[in-house]
């Protein structure tokens, strides 16, 4: 196969990486594409030739030199490029959210019905062995059927702050955390319950980020960025992207062609997303979801609980019990080489039966080991896969339905209904 890619931060290197490493027998990279040059020559030295490099304004000549293109843009930007290359017959791996409205899901759901090409959302969380597990709990009665479900996930103040700096903190780019974190969320108890969404409401503001917030709890005058800036170094909220070669490479070294700041100050102006969410799901089963999601934790990690008529399945993670303040520097990176504490516990509890706690394995690499599984699927196909866990647009569209449900119901007080199986906003 032969591989394009479209965006070129952070993100892509997984999947160059992958490519020009374990899973070079699946393909090559043929070409990059992306707004910023310094960016696609920073790809272009690791792939360690002279690889063809496009504007987006000539995406579709690059699709002409490729099978397959992995999209890894700004999520707004997902679906003109994944409508392109499906109507240009490529198979198309995008990563999460799918996109970030309804018109946009519409958009990409005609193409992908049309198109001859494969559509891949990577939702890497699927393949974490906790979560697998899970799937097959449930999958195999052990809780009886599923009528509720209580989901909390807390983002710390290195990972949930990096949000607020980055373009992110845009909510016409990323739709929100509701949107770009929590279809991971919302996905997964899609896919666990093998169920889809039927009515959302929801409640969110921002709370903790933001200049309003700032000057509330008298933190005083604040730095727009962190290169530079006085105090650079005690303050654990400055991210000082100078001192990661790497993001230097891709952000500091590129602010000249585009502008894009990666560094803002998490307590600045200009900020429209949210950082404390709660959600309200029904599903076409029956059952029920309550979730919430913070972005300002002291650790990073979550808890899930199941009821059904059977019993109960609780699992907790943490991935990070706690950071301190100099751990600051590439919070988005996948790998947690500076967590501490990291633990998970999976118990199984039966109505007449002593809790069980049931093992799970400690996957490698990012998200729990879900990274890793997940190349595998998307380079070299999931084969036989009893829990499906390589997700369609289908899979993709509900999620990101969810949350964008979500958002219009905290934004106007009142329940959004979803329709044809959760894939359209009523």
């Amino acid at each position: 196969m032969r591989y394009a890619f479209v965006g070129l931060g952070h993100r892509a290197q997984m999947y160059v990486d992958a490519l020009l490493g374990e899973w070079s027998d699946a393909g090559s990279i043929v070409a990059l594409c992306d707004a910023n040059r310094t960016r696609m020559d920073f790809y272009a030295e690791r792939v360690g030739r002279d690889v063809p490099r496009f504007p987006p304004a000539e995406f579709g000549k690059m699709l002409e030199l490729a099978d397959a293109v992995v999209v890894a843009t700004v999520d707004a930007a997902h679906a003109g490029y994944v409508c392109e290359a499906l109507d240009a017959g490529l198979d198309v791996i995008v990563e999460k959210p799918l996109t970030v409205d309804a018109e946009s899901c519409a958009a990409i759901a005609a193409a992908a019905e049309r198109g001859t090409g494969r559509l891949i959302v990577t939702f890497n969380y699927r393949y974490a062995p906790r979560n697998s597990a899970v799937r097959r709990l449930i999958m195999a009665g052990e809780i009886g059927e599923v009528t509720s479900v209580h989901f909390e996930w807390t983002l710390d103040t290195i990972h949930g702050a990096d949000y607020f700096r980055r373009w992110h903190r845009d909510r016409a780019s990323s739709g929100g955390l509701l949107v770009h974190k929590s279809t991971h969320h919302f996905d997964l108890v899609n896919w666990w319950l093998g169920a889809a969404p039927e009515t959302v409401q929801a409640q969110a503001a921002l709370r903790f980020y933001g200049a309003a917030n700032a000057r509330a709890r008298g933190l005083g005058e604040r730095p727009v960025r962190g290169q530079g800036a006085p105090g650079r170094g005690t303050d654990p909220f400055i991210l000082d992207i100078s001192a990661d070669p790497r993001l230097k490479r891709l952000y500091l070294d590129a602010e000249h062609e585009d502008g894009y700041i990666r560094d803002q100050d998490v307590f600045g102006e200009g900020i429209t997303i949210d950082d404390t969410m709660a959600v309200l799901v029904r599903y076409d089963t029956g059952a029920m979801l309550t979730y919430s999601l913070n972005a300002y934790a002291p650790f990073e990690g979550y808890r899930v609980a199941f009821n059904g008529t059977a019993g109960r399945l609780e699992l907790e993670v943490v991935e990070r019990e706690w950071t301190p303040p100099h751990a600051a520097i590439d919070p988005s990176a996948a790998s947690k080489e500076h967590a501490t504490g990291a633990w998970e516990r999976l118990t199984l509890r039966r109505h007449w039966r002593e809790p069980e706690e049931v093992p799970t394995e400690t996957g490698a690499g990012g998200h729990g080991g879900g990274d890793r599984l997940l190349l595998d699927d998307v380079f070299r196909g999931p084969g036989d896969d009893p829990l499906g866990r390589q997700a369609g647009y289908l899979d993709g569209i509900r999620s990101v339905l969810t949350g964008v449900a979500a958002n219009t119901s905290a934004a106007t007080g009142v329940p959004v209904r979803l329709t044809d199986r959760g894939t359209r906003v009523r």
